[in-house]
């Protein structure tokens, strides 16, 4: 009997979003720009139209969106999802659990960023839904356009000071939770990669015994219209299986 049901295919974490209509201090509706430090994430375009801003090591792009459209970034690239008209979109988030355990930061202002708590204190929504969470979804959301700009400014300008600074401070405010995330990892996309690596020896021997686990597996959403990082956000609970398909009610994590 299988003891714990496996992740989604190569324990990736997955979300849908529609990108916020909140016009922003530049003109432009979308979310808070924020990079990850350990995640790639991705983009899969299932309606309307929009755009999402980089900024990386090559500068500054600006990439259309539109429906059937795919588009990712590595970690370290800072992300802004743009609202063009009823965009919605499907995200794959690398190292399924650890973007929900803080892997993201915000590109506030540097003396945000320098304070670890004033830093926590603006990125702590204080409630889920309703008219609270939704102010501060967007107040959230202002102040990390207020900081995103002048990065973009700086590297359209050939400076990319500013930029790499961003990423030693983001770097310097997630460092205590690394032990936290190397255990996540280990359990999630590390055990999911071994897993393979047995089955291919298993069939290299000649062995089909781990065929004899196989199963299917379905879940939904535990969380709709919550409040993310880029827009209104359908959630799936990190590491989240079917429970009529857990073998032991025990073991199956809370919603």
């Amino acid at each position: 009997m299988v003891s714990v049901p496996p992740s989604l295919p190569g324990a990736v974490g997955l979300s849908h979003l529609s990108a916020y209509p909140w016009e922003a201090a530049d003109g432009v509706c979308g979310g808070s720009p924020h990079l990850h430090l350990v995640c790639t994430e991705a983009y899969v375009v299932t309606g309307g139209r929009g755009a999402v801003q980089t900024l990386g090591p090559d500068g500054y792009r600006d990439i259309p969106l539109a429906e059937g459209s795919v588009a990712w970034f590595t970690p370290g690239t800072v992300h802004r999802m743009v609202q063009g008209g009823e965009l919605r979109i499907t995200v794959l988030m690398q190292n399924d659990g650890l973007p929900e355990a803080g892997d993201a930061v915000f590109t506030f202002p540097p003396a945000v960023l320098a304070d670890p708590e004033w830093y926590a204190s603006e990125a702590r929504l204080p409630a889920r839904s309703g008219p609270g969470a939704e102010r501060a979804a967007r107040r959230r959301r202002d102040l990390a356009v207020e900081g995103y700009l002048p990065l973009r400014e700086a590297l359209q300008a050939g400076d990319d000071g500013p930029f790499l600074a961003f990423q030693r401070a983001a770097a310097r405010l997630v460092r205590d939770k690394v032990p936290g995330w190397r255990e996540l990892w280990r359990s999630g996309a590390l055990a999911a990669a071994e897993r393979t690596g047995a089955q291919l020896d298993a069939l290299e021997a000649g062995s089909a015994a781990h065929l004899t686990g196989a199963g299917s597996y379905d879940m939904v959403p535990v969380r709709r219209g919550g409040y993310g990082m880029c827009g209104r956000r359908d959630e799936y609970e990190p590491g989240l299986r079917a429970a009529s398909t857990w073998p032991d009610a025990s073991r199956r994590p809370h919603a």
